[in-house]
């Protein structure tokens, strides 16, 4: 008799942490789990698929969403908001362990919510890595890798409200200790 539960896994940290990466591999790694899909009203970049990356919706929809309590968290930055659907995590969490890829003020509002919800944090060895990161991705210019790494010292700072932080300087050595976390969490009673 398997007596695990399904958890929600927040994994929070600064852009170019390597959140995405790892988010990919442990739904690759892990048959249970169901990465969740934010909605944003950002544009696509290259190579992303509405309903694969996020649901791609203009403002209008994401304010309706909003006013109808359609999010389990949302926020406006880089001016564009970015939202976790409510029944699409709800949803899958039924069947599945549900990982969230989403900011620091995002995860801390899902923990007002889902109070056993699991928040990880995924934090840089340096600085310095998260910028040659964030270039060599190529996806932004210059101004908007400076606006994000303004926000860096932001995030990090509140680490210390997460139930556990992660240092990816080495990916298969962080992908294993998330696992080993989420295997913590689903052994509690």
């Amino acid at each position: 008799m398997n007596n695990k539960r399904n958890v929600l896994v927040v994994l929070s940290g600064p852009s170019g942490v390597g959140k995405g990466t790892i988010a990919k591999m442990l739904v690759e790694r892990n048959k249970n789990m169901s990465l969740s899909i934010s909605c944003t009203t950002r544009n696509p970049r290259d190579g992303e698929v509405d309903g694969r990356e996020y649901f791609f919706i203009n403002k209008d929809e994401f304010k309706t969403k909003i006013d109808n309590d359609g999010f389990l968290e949302y926020s406006e930055h880089f001016e564009n908001f970015y939202g976790t659907p409510k029944k699409f995590v709800t949803e899958k969490l039924i069947n599945s362990d549900v990982l969230l890829e989403i900011d620091v003020n995002g995860g801390l509002e899902v923990k007002k919510n889902f109070k056993d919800a699991v928040l990880i944090m995924l934090a840089p060895p340096s600085v310095e890595e998260i910028r040659n990161r964030l270039i060599k991705r190529s996806t932004e210019t210059i101004e908007k890798i400076n606006l994000r790494m303004e926000r860096i010292d932001y995030e990090l700072s509140k680490s210390s409200l997460y139930d556990y932080t992660v240092i990816n300087d080495d990916l298969t050595a962080a992908i294993e200790r998330v696992e080993e976390i989420i295997n913590f969490e689903k052994n509690k009673i």
